[in-house]
């Protein structure tokens, strides 16, 4: 993007891909690993481990892309990592985390076999909603006056991230010869981010600047058509075969 014809529209991509790669691990991907029939356990694992990292990491990541970020941009990116993200991150990430993983223990597995098909109807359908709400944040007015070259070069490059993630789990299962099970949770946990937590922050940090949630948006969307892909050319097809 260095010789992209508008800086202010590469500081947006920047900014908004940042705040992607710095959330922990998304809770909905232990609802595709589980749609999967991956390992639930692992899924979960993944998800607190990088959520327990994320008061360190996340504040890394956002001071790392403020060095390279420009202007209000920059100085927003610092603010955010230095002033209350942790405490963000701890109620609203953490905590629920926390309490998903022992109502899971109180409840048992037993009981949760017995309603394991309609927990995967309710999951598709808090699926869909989660991806509704976000989007209408700033589609529709990105959709009312759009500027073509940017939503496609930014459709580009959050395509071709999100790709890398899930290739990426699906390369660790395969380096440490994994069984499907767990194959399934690495590609949903590394392929997919905690967005709604970004999109939250950009509003509230950056509302000044609401083209930095179109890239963040777009990977919400995106990462779940390609779960949905993944799930059913690795997975549900390769189960039925």
């Amino acid at each position: 993007m260095k010789f992209w014809h508008n800086p202010e529209e590469v500081q947006h991509i920047l900014v908004g891909l940042a705040l992607v790669a710095s959330m922990p691990i998304a809770g909905a991907s232990t609802a595709w690993a589980q749609n999967a029939n991956g390992n639930l356990a692992l899924s979960l694992g993944l998800v607190l481990l990088t959520t327990l990292l994320s008061p360190l990491l996340t504040p890394l990541v956002l001071h790392a892309v403020g060095f390279v970020t420009t202007g209000d941009y920059s100085e927003d990116l610092h603010e955010i990592a230095s002033d209350g993200v942790i405490t963000f991150l701890g109620i609203w990430v953490i905590l629920p985390s926390l309490l998903g993983i022992l109502a899971n223990l109180l409840i048992g597995e037993s009981r949760l076999a017995k309603v394991k098909s309609p927990i995967k109807l309710i999951n598709y359908c808090i699926l869909l909603l989660l991806n509704y709400s976000n989007a209408s944040l700033s589609l529709p007015k990105a959709l009312s006056q759009p500027d073509i070259d940017f939503l496609a070069i930014m459709l580009a490059i959050v395509v071709a991230l999100c790709l890398a993630t899930f290739a990426t789990g699906y390369l660790l299962a395969n380096i440490f010869r994994t069984n499907r099970k767990d194959m399934a949770s690495l590609m949903f946990g590394l392929g997919m981010n905690n967005n709604g937590t970004g999109l939250v922050l950009v509003s509230v940090a950056l509302a000044d600047h609401p083209q930095v949630m179109l890239p963040i948006i777009l990977y919400n969307l995106v990462q779940h058509l390609i779960a949905s892909f993944v799930d059913f050319a690795l997975f549900q097809r390769g189960a039925s075969a």
